[in-house]
């Protein structure tokens, strides 16, 4: 089990960026995939984007392809979402979450360990 705590949410106006960090405690960071969800109010919870093991092969959802960038240093056992472009659209709570395994996971189901989330506001 790993213990999540994302930061860096806040509010923004449309283009503009923000970076999400997520620091993980656990001993063992490499063992597992990590990705970013969101879920926005009436909406389900989707992945956003998600990485390796080792930062080599990434995921991203259409909708944020070429704005938003996944990236993790697992030296500090850390997870970063760099949002760029941001649009009304992308507001919601960002989950950080883990998958224990090595590929980048596509799907909400199998994240097992999630952090409380943070809200990201982009106003028009």
């Amino acid at each position: 089990q790993v213990r999540l705590e994302e930061s860096g949410g806040g509010h923004v106006q449309a283009g503009g960026s923000l970076r999400l960090s997520c620091a993980a405690s656990t001993r063992t960071f490499t063992s597992y995939a990590m990705g970013w969800l969101r879920q926005a109010p009436g909406k389900e919870r989707d992945v956003v984007a998600a990485i390796s093991y080792n930062g080599a092969s990434t995921y991203y959802a259409n909708s944020v392809k070429g704005r938003f960038t996944i990236s993790r240093d697992n030296t500090e056992n850390t997870l970063y979402l760099e949002m760029n472009d941001l649009k009304p659209e992308d507001t919601a709570v960002y989950y950080c979450a883990a998958a224990w395994g090595t590929v980048p996971r596509p799907r909400e189901s199998s994240y097992t360990d999630w952090g409380q989330g943070t809200q990201v506001t982009v106003s028009s």
